[in-house]
């Protein structure tokens, strides 16, 4: 398991086209990818399984914990990004809820465009 970041403190200013944000890269691929968005209320678990694929957990909403093998769980929260490779054991919980985009390939390397944490 791996932490990153991808809040506005670790993006950069883009400007071009008249454009005026804040990017915080996340990951590029050239082989499939599945995108999609975890809603958990308050008491949620996304319980413990193998990942089927490397997988990326983005937080966008909301705190939680995450553990992988070990039965030791990390605090969470927005803007936090947690990396499983494929095969890894892991689990997500959240006591009050939280929003999280997951980002599953058989290509992803966070570390070559996020920021650890």
């Amino acid at each position: 398991m791996e932490f990153f970041r991808f809040d506005r403190e670790v993006g950069k200013r883009v400007t071009k086209f008249g454009s005026d944000f804040i990017m915080s890269r996340i990951i590029q691929t050239e082989k499939a990818v599945h995108i999609g968005c975890m809603h958990l209320k308050a008491n949620g678990i996304i319980g413990y399984h193998q990942a089927t694929t490397p997988q990326l957990l983005l937080i966008m909403v909301g705190e939680g914990y995450v553990r992988g093998e070990k039965d030791e769980y990390y605090k969470v929260h927005a803007g936090d990004a947690v990396f499983w490779e494929k095969g890894e054991w892991h689990e997500t919980k959240t006591d009050t809820g939280l929003t999280a985009i997951v980002i599953e390939s058989e290509e992803l390397s966070p570390a070559s465009f996020m920021t650890r944490k």
